[in-house]
């Protein structure tokens, strides 16, 4: 007997709560956009058109969730509304089961066609270590690190869904103990487990958008991890920052968690001081109680605790914007590596290794330092929901490929 998929046990991760958006397709089917009910997705156009929403049909019969997103704040939460009632209606279940399909008969896809994409270096842990490990003489953090979300801009091309292989890069790298650099494929590749930020809403250039005035623009959040080649970085990074070292591949979940099914998460800001400039400030300041783990070959090696992150999400887009740089629906922002207190909670293995001196032990006996080919790592996270339990984020995952 086929289970029913409304039948969920009460502490299920994806239970009404959580409704992310993605896309995916089934066997001689378009792409199109879908949410996530247990382990079944549901074809939102379907239901849309059932319904008498042709704007919403319309937009989710892409193979992107662009069009959705551009379609505004009030939009996305009108369509979380109708969704959540529709779902909870008990009369209607066999018009939403008409609907729905089991996930593993379908393939996902990237969820969002990225227009621009920029990582930042939110957390003070992560910097705090990065910078002893890189300057053990001087200052750990930078004199700009607590007045800005720092960040750069990398390519939105290599943006690539989980479960994408990630092939080893090639490039430059050059030790205190090479007389020239040398070129090859890249020794000491690693993780870096980051939240993304999907936007919507576009501006004009020259304009900017105001920390209280984020909400308008943050649609979701989305697992990332951004590989990074730290021997081809450390070469590279002085003077304009990162390159080959980071724009290879950054992996991206297939699911994107509204902000609306977040509301539960929102946590205040660890103290900031010295107090930012006036355009950092705002009343929509807050982080996101989220707890992430770490997995490589299925051994749990970090679980980083993303409430602990200095700068919210609303000071980055605000940061993004305050030179008048124009958004464009599907624009894409990540934290950073996100990095907690303790050992056991930092995010790459830059950290956890301590740059090589100090490696870490996998289940299976074997040691790492930085990543191997044919290692898997796997990033899931949970977090708080309105109703009181836990709902998840997509996990993104990758297996690495030798160069070629």
């Amino acid at each position: 007997m086929t289970p029913d998929p409304f039948d969920l046990s009460a502490d299920d991760l994806w239970g009404p709560d959580n409704f992310p958006f993605g896309v995916a397709s089934a066997e001689g089917q378009d792409a199109h956009v879908v949410t996530r009910l247990g382990d079944h997705v549901i074809d939102l156009a379907a239901l849309a058109t059932l319904d008498g929403y042709p704007k919403w049909a319309r937009a989710w019969s892409n193979q992107s969730l662009n069009p959705f997103i551009a379609q505004g704040r009030s939009s996305w939460a009108s369509a979380r509304e109708w969704l959540q009632q529709l779902i909870g209606d008990d009369a209607r279940r066999d018009e939403v089961r008409s609907a729905m399909r089991p996930l593993d008969e379908v393939t996902l896809h990237l969820p969002v066609e990225i227009a621009d994409y920029v990582d930042f270096y939110a957390s003070e842990q992560h910097a705090t270590n990065v910078g002893r490990i890189f300057r053990p003489d001087g200052d750990a953090l930078t004199p700009n690190w607590k007045h800005l979300p720092i960040g750069y801009h990398g390519r939105a091309g290599t943006v690539v869904v989980s479960g994408t292989d990630i092939v080893r890069p090639v490039g430059q790298r050059k030790t205190s103990k090479d007389a020239q650099p040398v070129f090859g494929p890249s020794v000491r590749l690693d993780i870096e487990a980051e939240v993304g930020f999907v936007i919507g809403g576009q501006t004009e250039l020259g304009s900017r958008v105001s920390v209280d005035e984020a909400a308008d623009h943050l649609f979701g959040v989305a697992l990332f991890n951004d590989w990074s080649a730290r021997d081809i970085q450390a070469w590279e990074y002085v003077p304009l920052g990162p390159f080959l070292g980071k724009s290879f591949a950054s992996s991206l979940s297939p699911w994107v968690t509204p902000m609306a099914a977040l509301e539960a998460a929102k946590t205040p800001l660890p103290a900031q001081d010295p107090q930012p400039l006036d355009y950092l400030l705002g009343k929509e300041l807050f982080g996101l109680d989220l707890e992430l783990i770490v997995r490589i070959n299925d051994t749990v090696v970090s679980r980083p605790p993303y409430k602990e992150m200095y700068w919210s999400p609303a000071q980055m887009l605000a940061h993004l914007t305050v030179n008048g740089a124009s958004l464009r629906d599907g624009d894409l922002f990540a934290s950073g590596t996100v990095s907690g207190d303790e050992p056991g909670q930092r995010g790459s293995l830059l950290e956890l290794a301590w740059s090589g001196q100090d490696p870490i032990t996998l289940d299976d006996g074997s040691q790492r330092s930085f990543l191997e080919d044919g290692d898997v790592v796997t990033i899931t996270a949970t977090a708080p929901s309105a109703g009181g339990g836990r709902i998840a984020l997509g996990e993104v995952s990758g297996t690495i490929l030798p160069s070629r």
